[in-house]
C-alpha cells in the first residue's frame, strides 16, 4: 500500500526558511517522479517542483531561485527547502507520486499525472 507522509509544516515571517519533508513507503522510491504540490484557500492546487529518478528538477516560475526539490532514496524521502518565503506562499503543501513508473517527469506539473498524494503541510508566512 502506497503511503506518503509529509512533515515540517510550520508558521514563519516573510523572508523566513522551512524545510519539508515527506516520507514514501509501500512502493519502490527510487523508480518514481515525485512532486509538491501546494493549495491556497479557494484556489486550485498548483505544482511547485519535481524531481525525476535521476535527479533532474523542474519548478514553478513563482518559486525558481527560492525552493529546492531533493530526494534521498536510500531514506525513501523527498525534501523541499524553502527559502525567502512570501505571504503568498501560504498553502497546504502535498508531496505525491507519478502514476507511471520508468521515472521520468513525464506529467511536469500537472496534477492529473500524479496518481498517490500526501495528507498535507500547512504552511503560514506572516508579513
Amino acid at each position: 500500500q502506497v503511503r506518503l507522509a509529509e512533515s515540517g509544516g510550520g508558521s514563519v515571517q516573510a523572508g523566513g526558511s522551512l524545510r519539508l519533508s515527506c516520507t514514501a513507503s509501500g512502493y519502490i522510491f527510487r523508480t518514481y517522479c515525485m512532486a509538491w504540490f501546494r493549495q491556497a484557500p479557494g484556489k486550485e492546487r498548483e505544482g511547485v517542483a519535481n524531481i525525476d529518478n535521476v535527479a533532474r528538477t523542474q519548478y514553478a516560475e513563482s518559486v525558481k531561485g527560492r525552493f529546492t526539490i531533493s530526494r534521498d532514496n536510500d531514506k525513501n524521502t523527498l525534501y523541499l527547502e524553502m527559502n525567502n518565503l512570501q505571504p503568498s506562499d501560504t498553502g497546504m503543501y502535498y508531496c505525491a507520486r507519478a502514476t507511471g513508473s520508468g521515472g521520468s517527469c513525464y506529467a511536469a506539473l500537472d496534477p492529473g499525472g500524479f496518481r498517490y498524494w500526501g495528507q498535507g503541510a500547512q504552511v503560514t508566512v506572516s508579513s
